[in-house]
């Protein structure tokens, strides 16, 4: 009871901290929410509505069964979750975060994957996608396309090990795993499981099509409300000064493993919201490996904005936001030091054999084709996300019409 009465103060004063301070500095609170808006409006908004929506379908139709029947050999023994989970991690590393704890928490409303697999799949199934490794920070940002590799390379290996380590989570479930670790896939089978599913659904396609887009817009609308909450508090954490004290303490531990000081307050900032912490990272005043090693920890780690809304995602099944919590901390550590191992493999030695430019197969074409995919989508987002809107209200409005019959 009295732990209780303490969060309650502890909340209180905390929402009554950030609503002054947002009275008394409205410019930086708007001019940090536009910022975020520009954000989700241009870029996230668009790039992850497409993998939402297909994957909801996917989902509703049993075809990620089918795909789980043939991954059943490599996820089950390797990562101790269930074939489905590498449907799940793939999509994660192509689209971004929070499509992983999106796709995991379907799952498990859809009774395909029990709690304890459900928590070690949400945790190494979120990862930044390659679109913003390679266009936004390593050419949008530090302006070197030859970082993008090595970023990206340091980050889903940290995806790797954290999903090495978390199989160690939570009890197995033996009976099952016996049955299926040792049963060979079989399309029959799975063809079968796949129709079976798909009968037990008996949503027309036009319904599940108008669910799926109404599910993943609600979805992209919280992630949106998220990314502009956090973009106000990290500009009012910065203006009343809370962020130079923290990255004073910060300092103090970068000087015992060698990292400059001035790389503190980015990685304060890149705590609660990768996208800032990464920029500010980029134009410090400090070497190119102490700054590859702190935003490989940004990237990582994904921010307080992320987390949160993975929670809110979370929330809505018997998942446990704190096994994935610790999980971020695994990675961002699993990342870093990754970047600080493959740092000279990767970029230097690259560099120096080909006379300063990396070999075209890996540098040239890929980061090319992102960029332009960046710049395109920058252009035509908007436009995207504006008609995706006007299509969720009408369907929206027109199922509560149906619904009061009139």
């Amino acid at each position: 009871m009295k732990e209780a009465k303490i969060k309650t103060a502890l909340y209180a004063t905390v929402i009554f901290f950030i609503t002054c301070t947002i009275i008394f500095f409205p410019d930086a609170s708007l001019e940090a929410s536009k910022r975020g808006l520009h954000m989700w409006w241009n870029i996230v908004f668009p790039s992850l509505l497409p993998f939402f929506i297909v994957s909801e379908i996917l989902i509703s139709i049993g075809v990620i069964r089918f795909i789980g029947v043939f991954l059943e050999p490599l996820m089950r023994p390797v990562f101790k979750v269930p074939g489905a989970g590498g449907f799940v991690w793939a999509m994660g590393m192509a689209s971004g975060f929070p499509a992983g704890a999106k796709l995991t928490a379907r799952l498990r409303q859809e009774n395909q994957i029990s709690r304890h697999e459900a928590e070690r799949l949400v945790s190494f199934s979120n990862s930044s996608n390659p679109l913003f490794i390679f266009g936004a920070v390593s050419i949008g940002f530090f302006q070197d396309k030859n970082l993008g590799l090595l970023l990206a390379v340091s980050h889903y290996l940290g995806n790797v090990f954290v999903g090495l380590t978390m199989r160690f989570w939570g009890k197995d479930e033996k009976k099952l795993q016996k049955e299926t670790v040792h049963s060979k896939p079989s399309f029959k089978k799975a063809f079968q499981l796949m129709h079976e599913m798909r009968m037990q659904n008996e949503k027309p396609l036009g319904k599940m099509l108008g669910d799926a887009v109404l599910n993943s817009v609600q979805t992209l609308l919280v992630i949106g409300g998220f990314i502009i909450l956090f973009s106000v508090l990290n500009q009012i954490l910065s203006i009343v000064h809370v962020a130079d004290i923290a990255a004073t303490f910060i300092s103090s531990l970068f000087i015992l493993v060698h990292i400059p000081t001035e790389l503190s307050v980015p990685f304060f900032s890149g705590l609660f919201e990768i996208t800032l912490g990464s920029q500010l990272t980029s134009q410090a005043q400090a070497a190119m490996l102490d700054k590859v090693i702190i935003t490989s920890f940004i990237l990582a780690f994904s921010g307080f904005s992320v987390q949160a809304q993975v929670a809110s995602i979370l929330a809505e099944t018997d998942i446990r936001f704190k096994p994935f919590f610790f999980a971020r901390i695994m990675q961002g550590i699993f990342s870093s030091l990754s970047a600080l191992i493959l740092f000279k493999p990767l970029y230097i030695d690259l560099l120096s054999k080909n006379e300063g430019y990396a070999p075209a197969f890996i540098f040239e074409k890929t980061p090319s084709f992102l960029t332009e995919y960046w710049l395109l989508l920058s252009k035509v987002g908007p436009v995207i996300t504006i008609c995706t809107l006007i299509v969720y209200i009408l369907i929206y409005y027109f199922r509560l019409r149906n619904k009061s019959g009139t």
